[in-house]
């Protein structure tokens, strides 16, 4: 039973260490093959998920066959035990997060409608300026003409009203 752990514990460890060195490579190699595989929208499969889960199904398992007088059933449940409390918390406290903190900084220039920006280059009533709108955590300068065909000076705070062949029409903004 003691090999069985080893095995468990050595496969872990060489998992992490190719994942390590490899990770970009298998991730777009295996790209979407787990999310297939989920449970109601629970996706509980997850390399790290299982892989950890075995690991430490390894480990605890030569720890107590080591330092404890269990025998080898209960030495077989707890390391099973063991390994389904941390897999748990390995997806709670890591995977999870990790898969709701991913977002994209890309953006369509349509989404700017109805934002308020601030003019960076004056627009005259029947040209174009540039705006700096805020978009996410950053900021973008945009090609700007007037809605309503008068100028709007630097500094002045404005609205996006639409968008047209990529050029903002704005409106002044009235707190």
């Amino acid at each position: 039973m003691v090999d069985l752990y080893c095995g468990c514990l050595a496969g872990g460890i060489i998992f992490a260490l190719i994942s390590f060195i490899f990770g970009d490579m298998l991730g777009d190699m295996f790209d979407g093959i787990f999310d297939a595989i989920s449970v109601d929208g629970v996706d509980f499969i997850h390399p790290m998920v299982i892989v950890g889960g075995i690991t430490v199904f390894g480990g605890s398992g030569i720890l107590l066959s080591q330092y404890t007088p269990l025998v080898p059933g209960l030495v077989a449940l707890f390391s099973l035990l063991s390994a389904l409390i941390m897999s748990v918390l390995v997806y709670f406290a890591y995977v999870r997060p990790m898969k709701n903190s991913e977002n994209s900084i890309g953006y369509s220039v349509q989404d700017l409608v109805g934002k308020i920006g601030e003019v960076v280059i004056p627009v005259p009533g029947n040209g174009c300026g540039e705006v700096l709108v805020r978009i996410g955590a950053g900021n973008t300068n945009q090609i700007a003409a007037s809605l309503d065909g008068e100028g709007l000076p630097m500094g002045s705070r404005v609205v996006v009203a639409e968008v047209k062949d990529h050029v903002l029409y704005v409106f002044p903004y009235e707190e």
